[in-house]
């Protein structure tokens, strides 16, 4: 990873989810791209016509989606993760392939750009993705969103495509956030943002704060029950802007 030199000192590292917590699904074509992306992968490599709806997949990471579908369908673990890697290829290079139709059936969720426009103001604070999405899936969805601008240089994070457990994406992040900014003196001010009881599972069994938002399909009660604190962060959406910079202590 090519490193950042800079005299700023980021003493926060935010990371977020992406779909339920930065966009949401909607309309006919709801998270097409993503979808076909699988679909490319399913058909070329395993050689079966097929789509991740046949099974429940909120809050997982691409490889385990994929390992879901075609244990549905009757695959073995042999044959499903011999081929994961090309499966991961072929997924990538279709989103590369087909980009321009990457934010068709998404739309940001409230909130959400007048964050990231606060948090990219600021000289303490680095921002990335945590995600199950594949990295290029990811990216794409963010580019044509109109919100990759407001991720901080070089853009990474931790993704699916890096590993299949969430606790360790958001630890790679974090790791590859010190790897570009060696001075970054982060303590325990990491803060991920996620919709699910897994990204707040994660973020806690990575060391970060959790920041569950209602978003998505699951309730106040279960993203509080996932938490180890008495009294997690969870707010309703990311439109109380104030509100939710105070949480990490960067009110203005």
């Amino acid at each position: 990873l090519q490193k950042i030199m800079s005299s700023a000192r980021p003493t926060t590292l935010v990371t977020f989810d992406v779909d339920g917590t930065l966009i949401r699904a909607s309309g006919a074509d709801a998270n097409k791209f993503h979808k076909d992306a699988f679909a490319h992968g399913f058909r070329h490599v395993y050689g079966i016509e097929t789509t991740i709806d046949v099974i429940s997949h909120h809050g997982s990471t691409d490889q385990l989606v994929t390992e879901s579908v075609l244990k549905f369908h009757g695959y073995d673990d042999g044959e499903i993760w011999s081929k994961m890697p090309e499966h991961v290829r072929a997924m990538s290079e279709y989103a590369v392939n087909c980009d321009a139709d990457a934010a068709h059936g998404l739309e940001l969720l409230p909130g959400v750009l007048d964050l990231l426009q606060k948090l990219k103001s600021r000289n303490d604070v680095v921002v990335c993705l945590v995600t199950g999405n594949l990295e290029p899936i990811g990216w794409a969805k963010m580019e044509r969103l109109g919100i990759a601008e407001y991720f901080t240089p070089p853009r990474f994070g931790g993704f699916g495509s890096d590993h299949t457990d969430r606790g360790e994406l958001v630890r790679i992040a974090a790791e590859r956030c010190m790897v570009n900014f060696p001075s970054a003196d982060l303590g325990d001010r990491r803060f991920h943002f996620g919709d699910t009881p897994n990204d707040v599972k994660a973020a806690e069994a990575a060391g970060a704060t959790a920041i569950g938002l209602l978003t998505g399909i699951f309730s106040r009660r279960e993203l509080a029950e996932s938490s180890r604190l008495e009294s997690p962060i969870i707010f309703d959406d990311l439109s109380r802007t104030d509100d939710v910079l105070k949480a990490m202590g960067l009110a203005a």
